[in-house]
């Protein structure tokens, strides 16, 4: 399988340190809740105690996680790097190459080809760059040792072991990012499990592969959030004007819509284009470096696009990105 190669990671070798987490003390909890959760077997259990002990710390990959760009960058540094004459490029490059498995994952999910792309652009480059960092030290040394998302990271490691055995890989071999997610459209492990489909119809779902990638997306978008998917055909933004500041009480940069348009319009906050009085949205901030503000209403499938990554930043960077690919697609044909 594609990224599995083990030599992409030699880089990291001389910034890493034979750890030996099997003598962790929240490792018999791990193997634990393999055991009674995941019905794993004493000689899966020692093959996973093998991996503890060969899993190597690398304290960078938390301090990646901690300054990841969409935390640390203003939004015109941001948009930058993924909203670029070269990306919209390899974006419409990626659509032509892909038309027919795009296509049949609209007609499957609703989720627009520009939108597909937009995703596996900011990710991956369109799959050119799905991480070189071995999944068991960026889950094992994040999921012992990350001072605030220790939690998160431990139930990643779980569910990383199980997608392990359940797809046959070498827990060591396995390539992703800083953070352990893995494949064209970083799954981390429990997605992969969960919503990762095998969409070429070859036995196999392979997020290393276009085309489980592509249907992939589409069924995460769809089912991961339950009725807050993403819903067909609908917009995902509309730019917005403020008379006199943010409102008291109106919070920006929500995790989901915050209120009615018609109570915003109240407040002062207008759109662009005419939005139902009832159509539920959240004021979006975007802050430059110079100190200037740009505001954006998030509608629903905004938010579906922020159940993939929860930073405002990204989900807007898929959105901007998924609109110049359709508007290139457009002026291409």
């Amino acid at each position: 399988m594609r990224a599995l190669a083990f030599g992409c990671a030699l880089a990291l070798l001389s910034l890493t340190a034979s750890a030996d987490y099997s003598g962790h003390p929240r490792a018999w909890l791990l193997l634990q809740n393999l055991k009674a959760d995941y019905d794993f077997s004493d000689e899966e259990i020692a093959d996973v105690k093998q991996s503890l002990v060969a899993a190597q710390r690398v304290p960078q990959l938390v301090e990646f996680e901690q300054k990841a760009k969409e935390k640390t960058l203003d939004w015109p540094s941001y948009r930058a790097i993924h909203i670029n004459d070269a990306n919209i490029q390899r974006g419409l490059d990626f659509m032509q190459a892909n038309a027919e498995t795009l296509a049949r994952a609209e007609y499957d999910y609703g989720v627009p080809p520009e939108l597909v792309a937009a995703f596996l652009g900011v990710e991956t480059k369109f799959g050119t760059f799905a991480g070189n960092h071995r999944v068991l030290d960026a889950l094992t040394t994040q999921g012992f040792e990350h001072p605030t998302r220790s939690a998160f990271f431990f139930s990643e490691l779980t569910e990383f072991f199980a997608l392990c055995r359940e797809f046959g890989f070498s827990p060591p071999a396995v390539l992703g990012s800083y953070a352990g997610a893995m494949g064209y459209a970083q799954f981390m492990p429990s997605n992969y499990r969960r919503l990762a489909i095998d969409f070429d119809g070859n036995g196999i779902r392979d997020l290393w592969a276009a085309p489980d990638a592509i249907g992939s997306i589409g069924n995460y978008l769809v089912r991961y959030a339950g009725d807050a998917g993403y819903q067909r055909g609908a917009p995902m933004i509309v730019r917005a004007r403020l008379k006199s500041g943010v409102p008291q009480g109106v919070p920006v940069n929500p995790k989901k819509p915050s209120h009615p348009f018609a109570e915003l319009e109240k407040l002062g906050i207008t759109a662009e284009v005419e939005l139902p009085p009832d159509e539920a949205v959240g004021l979006i901030e975007l802050p430059s470096a110079d100190g200037r503000r740009e505001y954006w209403l998030g509608l629903h499938n905004f938010f579906a696009v922020m159940s993939y990554n929860p930073r405002t930043f990204y989900a807007m960077a898929v959105a901007q990105l998924s609109e110049a690919l359709h508007r290139a697609s457009v002026a291409s044909r």
